[in-house]
């Protein structure tokens, strides 16, 4: 059985950092594309970030230059470095990953961006 379970979310002032991770098991994050999607009340669920089994990376252009996706396979969690925050990043946080053309999704993590 797969789970997806997200954590680091929390509440932060602007400009601050937060660091999320998506731990993975029943499914290997090396040889999968693990993505990272957030929602905010009444928005649709955007994409944020994504990471490809040979490190490829790709970003929002809203996010870009600020937030950075990594893996550790030892591990087998996915994290999402983010940087100089502001409040529109306020959302909750679903991680993602497909393999073998099937998909799933975690529960997600609070993040709010407030002073």
């Amino acid at each position: 059985q797969v789970q997806l379970v997200e954590s680091g979310g929390g509440l932060v002032q602007p400009g601050g950092s937060l660091r999320l991770s998506c731990a993975a098991s029943g499914i290997t994050v090396v040889d999968s594309v693990v993505s990272w999607y957030r929602q905010a009340p009444g928005k649709e669920r955007e994409f944020v970030a994504m990471i490809t089994p040979i490190d490829n990376t790709r970003y929002a252009d809203s996010v870009k230059d600020r937030f950075i996706i990594s893996r550790d396979n030892a591990q087998n969690t996915v994290s999402l470095q983010m940087n100089g925050l502001k409040p529109e990043d306020t959302a909750m946080y679903l991680c993602k990953v497909i393999r073998s053309e099937r998909i799933y999704w975690g529960q997600g993590t609070q993040v709010t961006v407030s002073s």
